[in-house]
């Protein structure tokens, strides 16, 4: 399994906290993301080169969650066989997509080990 790291660029969005959103959380409705809403949305030039900074990033977190699934392991079970929590091993697949903490390259060894793989960077 090949994995490319490099460093995050994506930048995560917090809405301030005011009395008229202070219960957001608890509303929060998602609304449903089509294909058609991707191409739209990729018609913009800005849009289109700010998605394609991040592909490294989903590339990467494709890779782990590719690996875990494929090991037919759940969370808790990868952070059991890596010595830690299932909310560590949480984090670490969300970290990928957040700017708030790169994994380090020991951390990334033992996730592919416990899910019987081998960490391999390659540069391309």
């Amino acid at each position: 399994m090949s994995c490319v790291v490099r460093a995050l660029v994506s930048k995560r969005y917090t809405m301030p906290r005011t009395p008229q959103n202070r219960n957001a959380s608890e509303r929060f409705d998602p609304v449903p993301h089509t294909e058609v809403d991707t191409e739209r949305l990729l018609a913009d030039p800005l849009v289109k080169a700010e998605y394609a900074a991040l592909e490294d990033e989903y590339a990467a977190l494709r890779a782990l969650l590719t690996a875990r699934r494929n090991a037919g392991l759940t969370q808790a079970q990868v952070a059991q066989r890596m010595g830690t929590t299932a909310s560590a091993v949480s984090r670490l697949e969300g970290s990928l997509s957040s700017e708030k903490h790169s994994p380090s390259f020991s951390t990334l060894r033992k996730y592919a080990a416990a899910c019987g793989k081998r960490l391999v960077i390659s540069f391309t």
